[in-house]
């Protein structure tokens, strides 16, 4: 219809003109020639080898259409929710969707391919959550509070958690865990973390519903004197099977305004870290590392270790033990509303992990965050941390198009898939042994579809590093005993890759 409107629009236009230049007959049985066969061509081209106007986003198995209207190339469409989403908070959200040409629509019942949500969704817009299409992505899982609240989190008695107690149900633990630790310090928190500070057990609320009161760690690692956070950009693509990575890029390191000693319980700015932290540039001991020689501020903290004669390693270690335990842990609990929604596979979860770390270099995870900030408002030069974040999650997950691929086989086929080739020759047809349930005739449609959603991420990395399933892991955290089938498959499908390639170890 389009084409129409525009082809009588210029014959009006043309009218016009002719009746101004007193044009004969003839020309008025010119243009209607021309204009005619403009038309059938038009629609004679438009119904041939017409590309795909479907975006590759992850592995789709859906079959795509193509019809005389379909246009060369679908626009790509994203919407927002949450509160005071245009504040500004979200500028680099929008700006790296932009650059991946995405176009904003109004509204979340709108058609889109990116739910980008700063709030938790699957409550207050269950109606769009329940009824996702297959190319669609939201940036939530359902059931992740279990890993973002911050009480659920403390007080699960995990490894790397200080010990916690919520109270008023757990009062009387708390105060025989006082009592026996006469030289112990606590602070009382909430799921909104705000009003923290170090109290005696005489001055705590213990009465206060929905608060825990936590272990202080009063021997924190201090570089130049100054007490810090380690925020780890994480993100979970899937789970039941479980896929998680870290960007590996960089780490957001935040210091505290004052130095810890001498130490005073009733100054927050030496232990507490604020909005107004001291950034990496503005710690004497890490400026020359960060600005004159250009190190990120994962390096930059790296090389002030080493040159103190600690061992950095250590740590990063540990943090990849602590992310790994929580999502394992909290996986059985985020699967029961899982598994309530038609695919697992509409969902991603990028998290930022804080963590502090005492002067034997043990580590402690302090909360996670389910939309990290990732605004450069107070600090330009977190710009280009929050950018690259952005950009590698955005790679990581597919949000990307492929233009005019016509077959998703160009992406990734079957034969990508297949592993241990003279294992399965032995197995045949036979899917009895635990070593033949990666063999092609063993397969399941669904977990094909798994595998090459596995397969994509791994080609499309970039600086991302995944840390679950990996080989090598710390046993004494989550032994493989505790794993159920679908995390079996999938690790033992890694792990074969990796004895193949070991790109992918």
């Amino acid at each position: 219809m389009g084409i129409f409107k525009t082809v009588h629009k210029t014959w009006l236009n043309f009218k016009m003109l002719c009746r101004r230049l007193t044009c004969n007959q003839f020309s008025y049985v010119v243009i209607i020639v021309i204009a005619a066969s403009f038309v059938i061509f038009l629609r004679n081209y438009g119904g041939r080898d017409c590309p795909p106007s479907h975006v590759t986003m992850g592995y789709q198995s859906e079959p795509q259409t193509c019809n005389a209207t379909s246009t060369p190339t679908q626009v790509l469409r994203y919407a927002v929710y949450g509160r005071q989403v245009d504040s500004g908070h979200l500028r680099h959200v929008f700006e790296t969707l932009s650059l991946y040409g995405y176009q904003r629509v109004e509204t979340v019942e709108d058609d889109w391919h990116v739910l980008w949500s700063h709030d938790y969704p699957f409550q207050r817009i269950a109606h769009v959550t329940r009824n996702l299409k297959p190319y669609q992505k939201v940036n939530h899982f359902p059931g992740t509070g279990f890993i973002t609240n911050k009480m659920d989190l403390s007080t699960t008695g995990l490894k790397f958690s200080p010990v916690a107690f919520r109270i008023p149900e757990q009062k009387k633990e708390l105060i025989n865990y006082a009592a026996n630790n006469p030289s112990k310090m606590f602070v009382q928190k909430s799921n909104d973390h705000r009003g923290i500070q170090i109290k005696n057990l005489d001055d705590i609320e213990l009465d206060r519903p929905g608060s825990f009161v936590q272990e202080f760690v009063a021997n924190p690692l201090l570089i130049d004197g100054y007490k810090f956070d380690i925020g780890v950009y994480t993100t979970v693509t899937s789970f039941d099977p479980l896929r998680v990575y870290i960007y590996n890029g960089d780490a957001l390191l935040r210091y505290c305004p004052e130095k810890y000693y001498p130490f005073d319980p009733s100054n927050l700015d030496k232990y507490v870290i604020g909005d107004d932290y001291l950034p990496t540039w503005e710690v004497p001991a890490l400026k020359d590392y960060y600005t004159t020689l250009g190190y990120s501020m994962k390096d930059a903290f790296d090389g002030y270790l080493i040159d103190s004669g600690r061992n950095p390693k250590k740590i990063w270690e540990q943090i990849e033990d602590a992310i790994r335990e929580v999502c394992l842990s909290k996986e059985p609990m985020i699967m029961k509303y899982l598994s309530t929604y038609k695919s697992k596979r509409n969902f991603f979860e990028m998290m930022r992990f804080d963590f502090v770390v005492d002067d034997n270099l043990n580590v402690f995870v302090m909360e996670v965050n389910m939309s990290p900030n990732l605004s450069s408002a107070h600090f330009l030069e977190n710009q280009v941390l929050y950018e690259q974040v952005l950009f590698n999650l955005f790679s990581l997950v597919g949000l990307g198009t492929f233009g005019y691929l016509k077959n998703d086989r160009a992406l990734v086929s079957d034969k990508n898939l297949m592993v241990s080739p003279s294992e399965c020759a032995a197995c045949g047809t036979s899917c009895t042994a635990p070593e033949c349930h990666l063999c092609k005739p063993c397969l399941t449609p669904q977990m094909k579809l798994t595998l090459k959603d596995a397969y994509l991420e791994h080609m499309n990395r970039r600086d991302c590093k995944r840390i679950y399933p990996v080989e090598n892991v710390n046993q004494t955290v989550f032994t493989d005993d505790d794993l159920g089938p679908e995390n079996r498959l999938m690790k033992m499908w890694f792990k074969k890759k990796c004895i193949s390639d070991p790109s992918w170890c």
